[in-house]
């Protein structure tokens, strides 16, 4: 049975470098693992109680959920903007979290990782984004963190599917996430 994985990355820009993370993960996925890079964040709408009911949910929040729903865990990819999370990943685990007590993360493994180009790699973010998972009802898994620094210059001519001890790091961490999600399933 193939583990379903759910990328959100945290940043809209087309050269983006977590993009370019996501899409390696996409690549490095081993034999029964299928990771999907979700398209579509920057269509869901701020997250609003109002516009939130049922049989009428924007349907670009319907299609997130109902994704996330279909997925086995969630990996997070997350720059850093301003030492926090960026606001597009934040609203889609708004989103997420809803109906409380329900939500589309519920019990389910996630895991966040990220590039950023100060000399922490975003790890501010990261603990947030953890955070805000884990309150909207996420498995947070702890133990699995990757933050690369040095974003700008490490991938100006390099995408990380192509470094080495990138791909080999986030491997693992599909891996990883891999083993949570596939225990889950089987239980």
């Amino acid at each position: 049975m193939t583990v379903q994985i759910l990328a959100l990355v945290g940043s809209l820009r087309s050269g983006s470098h977590n993009r370019q993370l996501a899409e390696a993960a996409v690549k490095l996925a081993p034999e029964g693992v299928d990771v999907r890079l979700y398209e579509g964040l920057a269509e869901v709408p701020f997250y609003n109680e109002d516009i939130d009911v049922e049989g009428s949910v924007p349907a670009a929040a319907a299609r997130l959920r109902e994704a996330a729903g279909a997925s086995d865990a969630v990996l997070l990819f997350t720059p850093e903007y301003n030492g926090t999370i960026p606001a597009v990943l934040k609203n889609a685990i708004d989103w997420l979290s809803r109906p409380y007590g329900t939500g589309a993360l519920t019990d389910k493994p996630v895991a966040v990782v990220g590039t950023a180009f100060g000399q922490y790699g975003g790890v501010w973010a990261q603990d947030e984004a953890r955070k805000a998972v884990g309150i909207a009802g996420g498995k947070v898994l702890e133990d699995v963190k990757l933050s690369i620094p040095g974003s700008v210059t490490r991938f100006a001519d390099t995408h990380p599917a192509d470094d080495a001890e990138v791909a080999a790091q986030l491997a693992e961490v599909v891996a990883q996430l891999h083993g949570h999600a596939g225990t889950q399933v089987a239980a």
